[in-house]
């Protein structure tokens, strides 16, 4: 991943949502912690950002905290619950984050609100799906290789849309790690990339300041350009 050197006026500050989880454990330590894997901050800064973590907190402080920063990243992570968007939980669905969904869903509520800009990235793109009253499906058979694995496969951008402009080439292959997807679209959302097999993986808001929602994980990557414009589109509000 190629740094981008700017000096530290330049910088615009992006909030990462983190994992909320329970006994982990690192050197001699078991403890509840707020997490974030470090590709996230370590991409944030490469395209050009300061990187500031944004555990679960109280839903209501929500428009406080994105008015602190320049934009929002909702980072991937555990299934969002189904009674989210009126369904029940299947098979293989992961057990619920609660607090975790309902803050990440009031950050999305307060960007979207404050025209601050927005990267949901895979869990963060269904919640903005579900956000805006879309549905999931909630599992997808062998789209997981193997657990705890990260796979690649190739994405078509849709012409003429946000991550078209971001992402010019017909096709390009993303780091990915997912079972769920995009079922009925989102109010006012449209799709900007799609999978050779007709999976939604991308999403995009037209008419916001900037709000975009990819399936796959850029931070697993070398490809800055979409959080670099993420950046951007930060330092631009």
């Amino acid at each position: 991943m190629r740094e981008t050197k700017v000096s530290g006026t330049d910088r615009p500050l992006i909030g990462i949502s983190t994992y909320l989880e329970s006994k982990a454990r690192w050197r001699v330590w078991e403890l509840d912690a707020a997490l974030l894997p470090a590709g996230y901050p370590r991409l944030v800064q490469a395209a050009g950002g300061s990187a500031a973590m944004l555990p679960p907190d109280d839903p209501s402080y929500a428009a406080e905290v994105v008015a602190r920063v320049d934009g929002v990243v909702i980072a991937g992570g555990p299934d969002v619950e189904p009674v989210r968007y009126g369904a029940e939980p299947e098979e293989h669905t992961g057990p619920p984050a609660r607090e975790r969904d309902a803050w990440e869903l009031a950050l999305i509520e307060a960007a979207l609100a404050s025209g601050t800009p927005l990267l949901g990235i895979c869990r963060g793109m269904q919640l903005l799906n579900v956000a805006l009253g879309g549905t999931l499906t909630q599992h997808m058979e062998g789209h997981v290789e193997a657990i705890g694995v990260f796979g690649t496969h190739e994405v078509k951008p849709v012409p003429d849309t946000l991550y078209a402009s971001i992402v010019p080439e017909a096709s390009t292959d993303v780091p990915t790690y997912h079972h769920q997807a995009v079922a009925r679209l989102g109010r006012d959302l449209v799709v900007s990339a799609h999978a050779d097999d007709g999976t939604v993986e991308a999403v995009e808001l037209p008419g916001s300041a900037w709000a975009l929602g990819v399936q796959w994980h850029p931070e697993m990557g070398e490809d800055l350009r979409v959080m670099r414009a993420l950046v951007r589109a930060a330092g631009a509000a």
